[in-house]
């Protein structure tokens, strides 16, 4: 059974930074591409970025470029999306998903991936 669990949210001033963690249990996680999403209440989620089996990102919203970073460490099961000059509109619920394939999808959709966590809550005080 596949388990993906994001933790490291929680609620920081504007211009601050968080670091969030995502953990994968039950596939071989050095495998495959993993990507991360926010989700605003009345919104789509939003593909944030996306970092391929051999740790290189290929994806990055350009409402987060130059401020977020994804990396992955393969040998711990984790990926890692590192959050700096937090603004309040990154307030959202940060979802951690794999995906089945080795690489980054062409289209960051939501839908081209497999398997997705909980969710952890970021949110940016002015």
């Amino acid at each position: 059974q596949v388990q993906v669990a994001e933790s490291g949210g929680g609620l920081v001033q504007e211009g601050g930074s968080l670091r969030l963690s995502c953990t994968v249990s039950g596939l071989s996680f050095e495998h495959y591409a993993m990507g991360w999403f926010r989700k605003v209440p009345g919104e789509e989620r939003e593909p944030i970025a996306c970092i391929n089996k051999i740790a290189v990102s290929t994806y990055y919203a350009d409402s987060v470029k130059g401020r977020f970073t994804i990396s992955r460490i393969n040998p711990e099961n984790t990926v890692y999306l590192q959050l700096n000059s937090l603004k309040p509109e990154d307030t959202a619920m940060y979802y951690c998903a794999a995906r089945l394939q080795p690489y980054c999808p062409n289209s960051p959709s939501e839908n081209n991936y497999n398997f997705w966590g909980q969710g952890t809550q970021v949110t940016v005080s002015s």
